[in-house]
Order: C-alpha cells, then structure tokens, then sequence
C-alpha cells in the first residue's frame, strides 16, 4: 500500500468529505482549512471570510488501488469548478475550487486534469492550484458531519445529492 494524500477545496467541506468517505481506495479524509493567513483558524473566523483560508478536505489515498487523476477526476464532477468564490448558495473564498498539491509530481497530474476540465468547459474553469500551505484541521464536529447527520437540512437537500451523483456516475468507484 502507497499511501499518498491531497487537499482539495470544493465549497462546503461537508459535500466533499461525504463524497470522499465514500470512494473506495480512500483511506481517510479529514474536513480543514487551508492557504490562508491566520494561524489555526476557527469555523467562524474562516465564514467570516477574512482568513484567506478555503474549506478543505485532506484526502489520504492507496495509490494502488486508485489513482490521482481518478481522485480529480471524481472532485471535477462532484462540484463546479467554473463559479469564482462560490458553490450553490455557498458564496466567499472560502468555498473556491482549489486543488491544493503536496508534491510536483501531483501539480502536474493536476494541471492536465485542469486542461481537460477546462477545454471540456469552454474555458470556464476558475480552479486555482497551488501548494498546500498554512492547514489546520477542521473542529470535531465538523468532521464526519454527514455521516453522521444525514437527516439535517443542509445534509438532506444540498450534500446527499452530490453523494448520490457520485454514486451514479462513478459506481464502480464505491466502496464496497
């Protein structure tokens, strides 16, 4: 087993982290903040939008069993990399498209993702990608959140569609 990790920003932690628990090859995923200025940040200084932090999910992965450019691949269709600062009724920058590399290697497998996505979009893509940097993980509660609040509001309405589109349209990627 290989176990390597990136950090992927696609609006709301919760969304990503929900669709990330679920794909197999993932060993673990943890909500958090990333790239922005402010040492250990909290939830609430991060909404406030002036940390320069993005919502995060650090996913650790067997790279045996999946690759990277599957892990993006997943990410570009669980989310809309083409809306600055924004996913849904989610709005700052704190919920930017960013994918946020640990090594040159992932910048490259990275930036060809992004080119496809890009072209594939007509150019719309506003995904930012740069090195990790400046993370701190999230506060308990946040991790885990939809597993275990399924039947919330936000859960039920804007989360467990992305799960579901996830599990549609990359089925053989489920954990089993």
């Amino acid at each position: 087993m290989t176990i390597e990790t990136i950090t992927l920003g696609g609006g709301c932690f919760w969304c990503t982290e929900a669709v990330y628990e679920q794909v197999d090859g993932v060993v673990s995923v943890e909500s958090g903040y990333t790239n922005g200025h402010v040492d250990r940040p909290t939830y609430e200084q991060v909404c406030g939008g002036d940390t320069g932090h993005a919502e995060v999910v650090r996913v650790r992965f067997d790279n045996e069993r999946i690759s990277l450019r599957e892990i993006l691949e997943i990410f570009f269709v669980v989310h809309d990399p083409t809306t600055l600062n924004r996913q849904g009724n989610d709005v700052g920058t704190q919920y930017r498209s960013g994918v946020y590399f640990h090594s040159p290697e992932q910048q490259a497998v990275a930036r060809e993702v992004i080119a496809e996505v890009n072209e594939a979009s007509g150019g719309r893509v506003v995904t930012e990608l740069v090195p990790e940097q400046n993370y701190s993980r999230a506060e308990d509660y946040h991790q885990h959140y939809f597993a275990n609040h399924p039947g919330a509001g936000y859960c039920a309405f804007v989360v467990a569609p992305k799960v579901e589109k996830f599990r549609k349209t990359f089925r053989h990627r489920v954990k089993g």
